[in-house]
């Protein structure tokens, strides 16, 4: 049970620690995408300013006219704005507003270069540069300025992780809940196995210590020693049989058998004579085998059990075929062997969830226990 647990933690850290990665990279590609998304909206902002306010100037004459810049919204709402003209001794500052500029050399001469908007610094210093024409020739350059894209990205990048730990917090309780429940079968037929390894070392025990009783006393009744080591044959095979199954090496058999027949040829190869037989045709579904030991198991449980004569009755169930075994013994929970409890009966159940029927143990007037299989029709 520990290591199970164990298990279950281990599988919810696994699926914790994955969901985090996952998350973690979504996050990641989500803030670089709105990042570049945004640069790109600024850099399109910016260059369109500066295009903008290039040709609201002009030069006339030779004389570059400045005028539509006290006007111009784009001017006023660029957080930078800065042009510069040829002059006697190179480029001079002939308009400034806002933000402090300075009218880069290379900057220059990227606009020389391509005659076209140039974008010049880093992510949180944007510079657009466009020039102005003086008829055939650059004679003015316009250069506008832009900070960082805004507080946006970094609100979304702030909201994504704290959405990412809510996620692997819930992602971590659901996958507890998940292994707790996908694990529930398996600890379910852990306890199951548990418990039916304890009947077994319980309901060989006895036949175990008596045979050894016997053998101590100089076999003086073979009868007996045959009795005790058929019984122990019974349910070695039963739990062989079982384990066969659940672990896959052996195939259940479903073929359309009379019910009454299995039962007769069960009591037949049974070494007492103290059974009693009444059967009416009945047609079922199941694998021979596995009906042939769980009545056994059933009658020799009435055997041991049940103290005296003991009656089978095979007859048609609304839903298939009934075997009903009567003991007259002390009853259930007043045995000193515990009837009702055995390996024997542990494993007519499964043989009887097998075959879609149930098993029920219940006192009958007058003393004793009647114990009925219920199998499904063919």
């Amino acid at each position: 049970m520990n290591r199970l647990r164990r298990l279950r933690w281990q599988l919810t850290a696994l699926f914790t620690l994955t969901t985090a990665v996952c998350l973690a990279v979504l996050a990641i590609l989500a803030g670089v995408i709105d990042q570049r998304s945004r640069e790109d909206v600024a850099d399109a902002d910016i260059n369109r300013q500066a295009t903008g306010l290039s040709r609201a100037v002009y030069y006339l004459n030779g004389t570059l006219h400045l005028e539509p810049l006290g006007e111009d919204y784009l001017a006023r709402d660029a957080e930078g704005v800065l042009v510069v003209a040829r002059g006697g001794t190179g480029w001079e500052v002939r308009y400034e507003r806002g933000r402090k500029l300075v009218a880069e050399p290379a900057t220059i001469e990227k606009v020389l270069d391509a005659e076209d908007v140039v974008l010049a610094g880093g992510r949180d210093d944007r510079l657009a540069a466009a020039p102005v024409w003086d008829e055939n020739k650059i004679g003015a350059v316009v250069l506008v300025s832009a900070g960082p894209p805004g507080e946006g990205h970094s609100v979304l990048v702030r909201w994504l992780w704290i959405g990412c730990l809510a996620l692997v917090v819930v992602a971590a309780a659901a996958g507890h809940l998940l292994s707790k429940l996908s694990m529930r079968p398996a600890v379910r037929t852990l306890a199951e196995q548990e418990q039916f390894l304890a009947e077994a070392a319980h309901e060989l025990r006895t036949p175990l210590a008596t045979l050894r009783l016997v053998a101590d006393a100089g076999a003086r009744d073979p009868a007996e020693v045959r009795r005790l080591v058929d019984r122990l044959g019974y349910l070695v095979t039963g739990l062989l049989t079982r384990a066969r199954v659940r672990g896959g090496t052996q195939e259940i058999e479903r073929t359309p058998l009379r019910l009454d027949q299995l039962v007769e040829q069960v009591v037949d190869e049974l070494p007492s004579g103290r059974v009693t037989v009444t059967a009416e045709p009945v047609v079922v579904q199941g694998d021979p085998e596995l009906l042939a030991q769980a009545v056994r198991n059933l009658v020799d449980n009435a055997l041991v059990h049940g103290g005296g004569d003991v009656e089978v009755a095979v007859s048609v169930a609304p839903s298939g075929g009934l075997v009903s075994v009567v003991d007259g013994g002390a009853g259930l929970g007043r045995s000193k062997s515990g009837t009702g409890h055995g390996i024997g009966l542990a494993i007519v159940r499964w043989v009887a969830a097998l075959h879609g029927g149930t098993v029920q143990l219940t006192d009958r007037d007058g003393g004793g226990v009647r114990a009925e299989l219920r199998v499904a029709a063919s």
